[in-house]
């Protein structure tokens, strides 16, 4: 019986062995890749849009070659692998980590870009969100982050080519960003806190100078003060705004106006 028992361990043994090698032999298929072969390997998955696969050709190949020129491509083609699969945790990790290895790099202006890029991507549609439901449940956490990683873009590479686009990007998400705050002050005046309305366009007015948001801003404040009785801040805010905006939508009398501006918030 013993015999039998010893017979069955060994043969166990074997198998396990002998299913080891197998997988062994799976895992280790890139095993005496050349780093030109594991990059192109890499590279062709990263085209085809299987990103999970470009990422563990590039992993390998910075693993087995960490001192090569491909070793720093592949972090940074690996940081791109991980934006475009929409994982922005790793995509930034990722950024950060080549920034911090090669802050001298011929392409770390790109890695400042894709920085932004990453949390541009995951603002996509901010507007049309804050159009469609409550502004006061969504804080710009990206927005705001996004357009510090282009400004920080533009200000350490003026001469990049990446340059022209961030400053477009940063001008939408200037807009974007104001425009989340007009939508606050509207809900504070809906809501009848005027003096919250007020305070908020205000603050408009001080860090959103150049913005479109600015109009409706002024006139969020002239609404406010009128409710809270305060004439004098309402008719000097009114001289602003028809100076400024002498043909604005908002410059109804009357009645109509008032139909207007509950016809345009709710």
């Amino acid at each position: 019986m013993q015999k039998k028992l010893s017979v069955v361990a060994a043969t166990f043994v074997l198998l396990s062995l002998s299913a080891c090698g197998i997988f062994s032999e799976k895992a280790d298929e890139t095993k005496g890749w050349s780093a030109t072969k594991l990059y192109s390997e890499a590279t062709e998955e990263l085209e085809g849009q299987h990103y999970e696969r470009a990422i563990q050709l590039y992993e390998k190949l910075e693993s087995s070659y960490p001192f090569g020129t491909y070793a720093q491509q592949a972090q940074l083609q690996i940081a791109y692998a991980y934006y475009k699969s929409q994982d922005q945790a790793q995509a930034l990790a990722a950024v950060e980590r080549f920034i911090k290895l090669h802050p001298n790099h011929a392409n770390v202006d790109y890695m400042y870009y894709l920085r932004g890029l990453v949390s541009f991507n995951d603002q996509i549609g901010f507007l049309n969100f804050i159009y469609e439901q409550d502004a006061t449940e969504r804080d710009p956490k990206a927005t705001r982050e996004a357009y510090a990683a282009f400004k920080e873009l533009v200000v350490k590479f003026p001469n990049s080519k990446y340059t022209p686009d961030s400053l477009d990007r940063m001008r939408y998400l200037l807009n974007a960003m104001a425009s989340y705050e007009v939508h606050v002050a509207r809900y504070y005046y809906r809501r009848g806190a005027y003096l919250a309305a007020a305070n908020r366009a205000m603050g408009i007015m001080n860090d959103y100078r150049d913005s479109p948001a600015i109009e409706e801003a002024l006139f969020i404040m002239i609404r406010s003060y009128d409710k809270l009785g305060m004439t004098e801040l309402r008719d000097d805010t009114m001289r602003v705004f028809k100076l400024n905006y002498p043909s604005s939508k908002f410059l109804d009398e009357g009645k109509k106006a008032e139909r207007h501006w509950w016809k345009l918030w709710n």
